[in-house]
């Protein structure tokens, strides 16, 4: 009897995104039919929604992917992926013994995004940035030595400034905490959020400069749109995300900004044997609205992948289910929250939870994240199914 080769599936990256497909699909196929390699440059998974809270001292729980992976059948190789060659249908990479190339039969795009300097002035040179772990442990050493009256200006209204903001803060009541916004301060938050947050920052001494874009970054100060110097010790850049730029040097269809153009269920609309998730996609949520950068949209996109590539595979039934919005979580410090309750496509509603109660939830939230990420291949869903033979297919249209 002729021995058919497993089906070989390659996962670049292990952010939230990554290591979900990675586990769901060792979930759902035989690990006698697929062979599912997962590639990351760390040897950890790194919980990317509490790069604030390192970056103020807080010791995270560490979370080695051999150890996550250990008789899932996913193999883990730590290694920095340099290249992707899609027509090839090979990976090259580069790792302790040297550089390499892995072949795939399917492939799972899901390299994410760093931070966005935007090509402003100084921002390179002067300020630090909490979209990986090295960033947030240099803003660590740098927050450590920082002397009381001491000035840290956030630049960036979003999520991220507002939670480094208020836990820079809280960890540091010594310190002159500001933040800038483009807009105005949570100006996308329903009336109650707004209120809430305000008072939060009241109460910690945050100042809040409004409509105020920063276009240069020194030493010791940030200039904003209208000229004014707001004196800055350290700087934390937290004005949006880049992703990889791997992609944009391949022949996959990606948009100017580098992400790659998906279909309904993740997979390139010009290669279809590339699947992406994540940061590194652009996918379309409710009303065909661009999903946000954010692992409230990276986890959706890693089942909808998954979930696709195992049908595909075994001849089952197509997932048709569009991701969506329930809320926005923001951690405010320790003790405050403010969640936010959006629609499907992400406008905020009238409702919001603050407080307390709040902090609680957004924290059960990030625990929820990072369990199922450590449990790959517990919980939903449970039958293993085998491969079929597959005849080639042609490449999606949109």
């Amino acid at each position: 009897m002729q021995h058919t080769p497993r089906h070989r599936i390659v996962v670049l990256g292990a952010g939230y995104a990554g290591a979900v497909a990675a586990g769901r699909l060792a979930r759902r196929l035989r690990s006698e039919d697929a062979a599912i390699t997962l590639v990351n440059a760390e040897p950890h998974f790194v919980e990317r929604v509490r790069m604030h809270q390192l970056a103020v001292g807080q010791d995270l729980r560490a979370r080695p992917l051999d150890e996550m992976f250990a008789r899932t059948g996913v193999d883990v190789r730590i290694a920095e992926v340099t290249g992707v060659d899609a027509d090839r249908k090979t990976v090259s990479v580069t790792d302790a013994d040297g550089t390499g190339e892995l072949a795939y039969d399917t492939l799972v795009y899901a390299l994410g995004s760093a931070w966005n300097p935007q090509d402003v002035p100084g921002v390179a040179e002067h300020a630090h940035e909490l979209a990986g772990r090295p960033g947030a442990l240099r803003l660590r050493e740098r927050l450590a030595g920082l002397e009381a009256g001491r000035s840290v200006v956030v630049v960036g209204g979003g999520l991220t400034g507002l939670e480094a903001a208020s836990e820079i803060a809280e960890a540091r009541p010594d310190l002159e905490v500001s933040l800038t916004a483009s807009g105005g301060l949570g100006d996308w938050l329903s009336p109650r959020g707004r209120r809430h947050l305000r008072k939060v920052f009241a109460a910690l001494g945050i100042t809040a400069y409004e409509d105020a874009a920063v276009t240069a970054v020194a030493a010791d100060h940030v200039v904003t749109a209208d000229g004014t110097a707001v004196p800055a010790d350290v700087t934390v850049w937290t004005a949006g995300f880049a992703v990889h730029p791997l992609a944009g040097a391949t022949t996959l269809e990606v948009t100017d900004t580098g992400r790659i153009v998906v279909d309904g269920t993740m997979r390139s609309v010009s290669h279809p044997d590339v699947y992406a998730v994540g940061d590194a996609a652009l996918a379309a949520g409710p009303g065909d609205k661009p999903l946000r950068m954010s692992c409230a949209s990276g986890v959706p996109t890693a089942w909808q992948a998954a979930d696709a590539i195992a049908a595909r595979l075994t001849g089952g039934k197509l997932p048709n289910v569009t991701p969506r919005y329930f809320n926005q979580c923001i951690s405010l410090g320790r003790s405050q929250g403010l969640i936010q309750y959006v629609t499907a496509d992400d406008r905020a509603v009238r409702g919001a939870l603050t407080g307390r109660l709040a902090a609680l939830y957004k924290e059960l939230v990030c625990k929820s994240a990072a369990w199922g990420v450590a449990n790959p291949t517990l919980g939903m869903p449970t039958r293993r199914r085998p491969v079929v033979a597959r005849t080639p297919e042609p490449a999606p249209t949109v």
